[in-house]
C-alpha cells in the first residue's frame, strides 16, 4: 500500500513536489497529479497503462482555476453560475501551456469544477488545476472505498515512485500516495460531458452532448440551453 496522507495539506503538499495520488472525488476515487506537471502526468498514463491519445479529465477548485487550463470566454451565459460546481465536464480550448496528452485532437480539454468538497480544497491548496481519472487500471473497475481501490494500481503506483527515486537519486523524488478523505465517494454516474457550439436554436445556447452521465439532457435543457447529440 502506497503511504497515506491524513490530511487536505499533506496531500496537497505530495502534489505540490510532483507527486502522483489516489484522492476522492464526488463519485469514485481517482488517480491524479497537478495539470500543468508534464512529467507527471507522463507518470500517470504510464501507471494506469493508459493510452496518451486518450485525454485525462480535469478537475479545478472553482471557475478562476479552471481558467488556468482552458479559455472559458466561449461558454455561453449562465452555463457555469447554473452547474458549476457539479458533475459537468465542459470541453473547452485548452490553454497552451497545458501538456499535450491532455488536449484531444480538437485542442480541447475536458473541465469540471468538483462539487466534492475536499477535493476542490485539495486542488486549492496544491494551486492548480488536477488530472481527475479513475483509480483504476484500464479494464478494471472504479471504486468508491479505499479498500476497494484496484490492487494493479497500488502495486503500479508504488513501483513507479521507486523506479523514480532510483532515477532521480533522491528520497523525495516521484512521490506518490492515497489520501482517503472524510467522506466517501457517492459512486453513481460520471459527470456528463458537453461541447459548447457557437449556434443557437429557438434563441437558445446550444451544447453537444459528448457523454451522457448524472446531468440530465432535461436539466440541461430546463435551465434554458438545447442540447445536441451529434
Amino acid at each position: 500500500m502506497p503511504r497515506l496522507y491524513n490530511t487536505v495539506a499533506d496531500a496537497a503538499r505530495c502534489l505540490r513536489r510532483g507527486g502522483a495520488l489516489i484522492f476522492p472525488t464526488e463519485t469514485f476515487y481517482a488517480l491524479g497529479c497537478l495539470a500543468l506537471d508534464a512529467t507527471t502526468v507522463a507518470r500517470i498514463y504510464r501507471i494506469k497503462r493508459r493510452s496518451p491519445m486518450q485525454p485525462l479529465p480535469l478537475l479545478a477548485a472553482n471557475k478562476e482555476q479552471a481558467a488556468q487550463a482552458a479559455y472559458l470566454e466561449i461558454v455561453p451565459q449562465g452555463l457555469f453560475e447554473q452547474f458549476w460546481p457539479g458533475p459537468l465536464t465542459v470541453l473547452l480550448p485548452a490553454l497552451p501551456a497545458l501538456p499535450a496528452p491532455l488536449v484531444n485532437n480538437e485542442g480541447k480539454a475536458a473541465v469540471r469544477v468538483s462539487p466534492y468538497r475536499q477535493a476542490a480544497e485539495l486542488a486549492r491548496l496544491a494551486g492548480g488545476v488536477l488530472t481527475a481519472s479513475s483509480a483504476n487500471q484500464h479494464g478494471r473497475p472504479p471504486a468508491c472505498r479505499l479498500l476497494d481501490i484496484d490492487p494493479q494500481l497500488l502495486l503500479a503506483l508504488e513501483q513507479d515512485e521507486q523506479d523514480e527515486q532510483n532515477e532521480r537519486g533522491e528520497q523525495n523524488g516521484g512521490e506518490a500516495g492515497v489520501f482517503e478523505g472524510d467522506i466517501a465517494p457517492a459512486g453513481g454516474l460520471p459527470s456528463t460531458l458537453v461541447e459548447p457550439l457557437l449556434s443557437t436554436e429557438q434563441g437558445k445556447p446550444c451544447l453537444r452532448l459528448v457523454r451522457a452521465g448524472a446531468v440530465s439532457v432535461e436539466v440541461i435543457e430546463s435551465a434554458g440551453f438545447r442540447v445536441r447529440f451529434a
